[in-house]
């Protein structure tokens, strides 16, 4: 399938670690041209390295969504060098693990206000485009109660919530806006490899939880983001796909 994505300008942030880094790998695979930040300068730094033979322009800035100035900065650059821009991915997440206020405030800052400056940033270049999209990164902990109350999975329902209004209200304008909502997901250095060497027994029983019985890949993750961001998908708005091998306990309709 031609997903329409030659050609096109991506901005992701959080791009260089897990379901990010893959999605824009894909992205590129795709022929997207792509903008990416992260905090860490040297990972961003790495990043770019690895995509130097590119056959489409990719670029990165280390940048902090927390920092309203520096992100709205940085995309408004990142626009003018991309030519414009047809989708954005806000990726960037606190992934707090608590329901202290602490983590609550982090996650707000981060999760929440970090897609909605990337959102308000990026809308006067969607609204140009042919092809306008946004698709923003929640998580199966925000429609399935795993037993314990965090910030994370309020933080995640709201943005599932958030990026629902936004289709209704931007759909006359030509640009759709979609989540989707990872369930357990495994790769070198995120949470589930830490629990996985700090906490075998949890990592097993989530593994035997799992009706596919494995964990995610992040490419997965990625392939349902990049077919909702693209034109392919063009008629779809207001969704959230669940991408989880079938392990949320609930009917999804």
């Amino acid at each position: 399938m031609d997903l329409g994505l030659a050609g096109k300008r991506a901005i992701v942030t959080g791009g260089t670690k897990g379901i990010g880094r893959r999605i824009v790998d894909l992205l590129v695979a795709e022929g997207c041209n792509v903008g990416f930040c992260a905090r860490d300068p040297k990972q961003v730094d790495q990043t770019l390295a690895e995509f130097s033979s590119a056959k489409v322009s990719v670029i990165g800035r280390a940048v902090d969504v927390t920092n309203d100035d520096g992100l709205r900065s940085w995309i408004k650059e990142a626009a003018t060098e991309l030519g414009g821009v047809d989708i954005l991915i806000p990726n960037a997440s606190a992934l707090v693990s608590t329901a202290n206020i602490d983590d609550w405030r982090l996650g707000m800052e981060v999760d929440i206000l970090g897609t909605v400056r990337a959102v308000e940033a990026t809308l006067p270049y969607l609204e140009t485009s042919d092809a306008g999209s946004i698709v923003a990164i929640s998580s199966t902990a925000a429609v399935n109660t795993s037993g314990g109350v965090r910030a994370y999975s309020g933080l995640k329902a709201a943005l599932i919530s958030y990026m629902s209004g936004l289709s209704t209200n931007l759909a006359g304008k030509g640009i759709r806006a979609n989540t989707v909502s990872p369930g357990a997901i495994f790769f070198e250095g995120g949470v589930w490899d830490k629990r996985k060497r700090e906490a075998p027994d949890a990592y097993a029983a989530a593994v035997a939880r799992n009706p596919m019985g494995r964990l995610g890949t992040p490419e997965e993750v990625a392939a349902a983001v990049v077919f909702l961001a693209s034109p392919a998908a063009g008629y779809i708005s207001g969704t959230n796909i669940i991408v989880d091998g079938a392990a949320t306990t609930r009917v999804q309709y």
